[in-house]
This record gives C-alpha cells, structure tokens and sequence, in this order.
C-alpha cells in the first residue's frame, strides 16, 4: 500500500519528502499560532486576525512577480531561499511581544509561502515530464495532507500543555522543519533559468486574459475548501441534529481519501480535453454534496443527520479531487515555456482569494441563508464548471504555435527552457 502513494524515485521522491517535511511544520503552526499569539504574546483575536489577512494578502500579490524571478534566475535557488527565510521568519516569533513585529514578521512569512510556493512549481515544471505532471500534483497533494495531519497531532500535544514553554517548542520545530525542507530541496537538480525574449512583457500573465478568466473560476470552484472549520461547525449547531464531533470525521475522511485516492484520480487526466471534462463533472458532484447537505437539515434523528452529511462530504470530497486535478492539468498546460513560475504564481491567487473570501461568503451563504443557500452555492459550482471548457478554447486559441524545427543541426542539443524531459517528476503544494 506504501509504495502506491509514492512517487517514483529521483527528483518526484526528493521534493515530496521536502513537501512533507515543510507541512509538518504547517500542521504545527495551524494548530498553535491563534492561542500562541493570543494567550502568550497577547495580542487581541482581532489584532491576530487583522495581521494574518494584511500577511496573507501581501503574500497573494507578491507570489507573480517571485514566480517571475524563479523563472529568470532559477527556480531551485529561489525556491531554497525562500524556504530557509520562511524559517527564520517562524523562528522570530519567538521573540515577538507587539502587534508591529508580528505584523512584520507574518509578511515575510506568507510573502516567502507564496514565492516558495510559486519557485516550486517552477522546479518541478523543469524536472518533470509533460505527460507526468498531473499525476505528480496528486502525489504531492497526497504528501501536503500527511504532513498537515502528522504536524496538527503533534501541535495536539502543545494545546495540552497549553503554556509558553510548550507553544514555543512547537515553534522553534516549525522553523526548523523549513530548515530541513530548504536543505533537501537544494538536493534537487538545478533548473536553468528561463530565456528572456525580446519584445515579451515582464509580467506576461497580467496580460492574459482568458488565464485570468480561468483563475477567477478557480476561485469559484475552491470556495468549499473552508467548509470544514469555518461553515460546517456552525451549521451542524444551528441547522441539524448532528453530533458535533461529525466536524472532526469529515476533516478524516477528507484527509483518508486524498492520500489513498488522489493519485489514482489524476492519473485519468492527461490532457486539457481531458482535464475539462473532470472539472465539468466535478460541478455535478459538488452540486449533489451541496443539495444532500441541505437535506440534513430536515428530521430530528442525530444519527440520520450525521449520516446524510457524511455522504454529502463523501461526494464533495470526491468532486473536490476530480477539480484539482482537472485544474492542475490546465494551470500548466496553458502556461508558456519559461514563464511557469509567474503562471503558478497568478493561479495560486484563486486558491488564497478563496481562503479569504470564503468564510464570509459560505457564512452569508450557508448560516443566513440556511438550505437554499447550499444550493445557491451548488449552483455556482456548477456554473463555474461549465464555463471552463469555453474558457480554456479561449486561452488555447491565443497561444502561440510550438516552433516547428528547422531541419538543420545546429551542433548542439535544443534549449530546455520549456520541459526538459527529465527524472520523472516533483510537485509542490501552494502553501496551505
């Protein structure tokens, strides 16, 4: 069973083990960071709250343009940097005793998430094969959960401690984790940077339009990612018979499927045809999950009502991986040679604008609106469904036409500025 969640040795086995080691740290700091800064450090939950959304908005707008710079001075250095400052940032936390320096020290920390984050997909866009980088994404989302899962059990550990001595040791473990995750990236092969042409814009993704249209129905399609512990807790308490503890099981099985499934899942997209045919069905699937949620608001048996959302997240859950694979296909697939670091970097704003946007939009939704509003919300993640494959004709119809070879040897063998065909292939995560 072990080996079938691994990816094949080589570069693919060398980033999953850095994608786990660096979200073991995650896990930690997911768990730890509100009570840490709350009870020890003594900010305000609003205080805390207004830093992490000025860090984690800064980190969206910067992940383009160090996307942008992992492509033109290469990506493993970028992405080693970026990694080892993202540890320093964790590490100052523990020195930290104003809302300034948190402020402070939270932007470099969400700013060098989403560059990271951004470099890798470079790195691994110049390791892996075309075919292979689909599948990949699925093992390293597989690992990026492990590794949430390993570090939020050993934050557990912290909350029953519950004092400074307890929350900083899981702190100066986070820091160092992204030191170990830094080291073992800059094991992976170098990527050469990126050839710049004349006449190209900079930022070339700003440009893109119909990209644009793309990550804007990405965002739409990942608005259920905050459902488990920002809608759901509330509406399992306001709306239905269900044991509360119903929250933690799905986070589980959510968490079971991904890494048994996801891999298996992905392995069915290996084109943008493809690719759009899974996201399409994935709106059916999540339309379905939001139509039986709203069912479990009818009836007073707790046990029918947990049972009903579990088989509501069951079909979200498997939506959920039918669109990260179809949406990773197409990320890539429509980036040009050369510019996948600022292409990753523009798409992983869909991913952080849903984090934001998304528990106020499913508490209006889902809490006020309460059964229609599931099905308001199904109905846009069907839309958003539909409307990719016209999106992605739209952006194929604007790219440029592959070069055709000139039938003369130039001597040398061709610049690998677009997908070497390497050690098979890696994957990172976007931050969180």
């Amino acid at each position: 069973m072990l080996s079938t969640m691994l990816p094949p040795p080589g570069p693919p086995r060398t980033l999953a083990l850095a994608q786990l080691v660096a979200r073991v740290g995650d896990g930690l700091y997911y768990v730890c960071a509100a009570l840490y800064f709350t009870r020890v450090v003594g900010l305000s939950p609003a205080e805390f709250g207004v830093g992490l959304s000025v860090a984690w908005t800064l980190g969206m707008v910067v992940g383009v343009p160090l996307g942008h710079i992992a492509d033109r001075k290469g990506p493993r250095g970028t992405a080693v940097l970026l990694f080892a400052v993202a540890g320093l940032a964790i590490g100052s936390y523990l020195f930290i005793h104003s809302l300034p320096l948190f402020i402070l020290t939270a932007c470099v920390y969400a700013i060098c998430q989403h560059g990271g984050s951004a470099a890798q997909q470079a790195l691994m866009a110049g390791l892996v094969d075309k075919e292979r980088i689909t599948e990949t994404r699925a093992y390293m989302k597989a690992t990026y959960n492990t590794g949430l899962s390993i570090g939020a059990a050993f934050g557990g550990l912290a909350l029953v401690f519950d004092n400074r001595a307890a929350y900083m040791t899981a702190f100066a473990a986070n820091a160092l984790l992204f030191f170990c995750s830094s080291f073992v990236l800059s094991r992976l092969p170098a990527v050469p940077p990126a050839a710049v042409e004349e006449g190209e814009p900079q930022l070339a993704v700003l440009r893109d339009r119909p990209y644009a249209v793309i990550t804007l129905l990405n965002l739409v399609l990942v608005l259920h990612g905050p459902l488990i512990d920002v809608a759901m807790p509330l509406w399992i308490v306001q709306y239905t018979t269900a044991p509360k503890w119903l929250v933690s099981a799905m986070f589980v099985l959510n968490t079971a499927a991904v890494v048994l499934l996801q891999v298996r899942v992905a392995r069915g997209v290996t084109d943008l045809a493809g690719a759009t045919r899974f996201v399409l069905r994935s709106g059916f699937f999540m339309l379905a999950a939001c139509a039986v949620f709203a069912l479990s608001a009818a009836g007073n048996s707790a046990w029918l009502a947990g049972a009903v959302m579990l088989v509501a997240y069951a079909l979200l859950t498997w939506g959920e991986m039918m669109q990260s694979a179809g949406t990773w296909e197409i990320s890539f697939g429509l980036a040009p040679p050369g510019k996948y670091g600022q292409y990753q970097g523009f798409f992983g704003i869909g991913m952080t604008g849903a984090e934001i946007l998304g528990p106020i939009v499913l508490t209006f939704l889902i809490i006020y609106g309460g059964p229609l509003g599931w099905l308001v919300l199904g109905a846009a993640l069907l839309l958003a469904s539909l409307a990719m494959a016209p999106a992605v004709r739209w952006a194929e119809r604007t790219r440029k036409p592959a070069p055709e070879p000139s039938g003369e040897p130039s001597g040398e063998p061709p610049v690998a500025a677009d997908r070497p065909a390497g050690p098979a292939a890696p994957d990172v995560p976007a931050s969180g």
